[in-house]
Parts: C-alpha cells; structure tokens; sequence
C-alpha cells in the first residue's frame, strides 16, 4: 500500500475544561492503575500527549491522564491533534490499547531495567513490583507442572525443572485441577515441594 498516511496535524496543550471524553471510551480505570499512573506522573512528569480528534473533538486516548490532571489541579495538558473520520476514530479507540498490550516480554532486559531504576514514591515502587511479578517470574505452565512431576519420578528428584516457580494462593485450583490427572500418592516429594511453593 505504500507509505502510511500521516494523520498528526498538530500539536500543543489543551485547556481540560474543553476536552470531550469520548462517549464510547470502553476503558474502565481502577484504583491500582489510577495509583501506578499517579505515581509516575509524580516522579517524571508529562513524556506522552493524549490525542484528541480534531474533527470530531472527542478524546481518544488519555482519558485516566486528564482526569488526574484535573484532580490535581491541572488546567491545561499535552495534546496531540488528528484528524480522522468517525468510523477510523472507532476503530483506534478499539485497538489502540490491545495492540500495545501484544507486545511480548524480554525478561531478561526489563529485569536488568528494573535493576537500574530507583524510586523513592511509593505507588511507582509498587508498580514496579507488579510488574515484575507479572513478567519476569516464571508462571508455571501445564506443561511445566507435567515435566515436574514425571521427571521427579519415585525419588522425587525436583531438579529437573529448571524454572523458579512463585504460585499465588488464588491459583490453587489450577494446581489442584493438574494435579488431579496424576496419582497423588505417586510422588510425595513433589506434592510437599508444591505445598512450599503456595504464597
């Protein structure tokens, strides 16, 4: 199709008080993202504009950052314009987000990126341990719970998974539903070896 259209006709701030939240926003921000957001405001300020439709004047993304904004007092915020129809309006304001939310994880480089940062504000430390529990722990598969418990054989020789596993309390039926394929009495060591796991 050749080069993609540029659509940006523009940039500057905006006075919040003439941002129109788009009507058919599907996002729904809770407490946790609203701290984490908060929290890194607080320490960096502004490095992403929201972007509004200038033909339309709906907001089409930025909706949590103007309303923080404007809860701390905020009266103007950084805009990017576009002009775009109302069907392409719909359709970014469906992808963006679950696009952006594709993208894979190298852990290794966000663990080493993690290593470097340092943040006095509490809402960014605590995003930043969510995060980390989320992409750089290793989540145990179906697969890894099978290479566990075959591999452990009669003796229980666990060390032929080569995986550090951090299983949360509410995942307790998962475990119980791949455990429930084996003979629980097979594996002793493997079954007390998952109990310690549980946190």
């Amino acid at each position: 199709m050749g080069a993609y259209k540029n659509r940006i006709i523009g940039s500057g701030e905006e006075s919040l008080d003439n941002i129109l939240f788009n009507p058919r926003n599907w996002r729904i921000h809770p407490l946790n993202q609203q701290d984490a957001l908060k929290g890194v405001l607080e320490e960096v300020g502004w490095v992403q504009q929201v972007i509004i439709n200038k033909r339309t004047g709906n907001l089409i993304d930025g909706h949590l950052r103007c309303q923080l904004a404007a809860r701390e007092g905020n009266k103007t915020i950084p805009v990017l314009y576009v002009d775009i129809d109302e069907a392409e309006e719909e359709l970014v304001l469906a992808t963006l987000d679950p696009i952006a939310g594709m993208a894979a994880t190298d852990k290794q480089k966000l663990d080493e990126l993690f290593q470097d940062i340092n943040s006095d504000n509490e809402n960014v430390q605590k995003l930043i341990s969510e995060i980390a529990t989320e992409h750089i722990v290793n989540q145990p598969t179906d697969e890894d719970w099978m290479a566990a418990f075959d591999g452990g054989g009669e003796g229980g020789n666990l060390d032929t998974v080569n995986v550090t596993f951090v299983i949360p309390k509410d995942r307790k039926p998962d475990l119980d539903n791949i455990l429930s394929k084996f003979d629980n009495n097979k594996n002793p060591a493997f079954l007390k070896w998952i109990d310690s796991c549980l946190n």
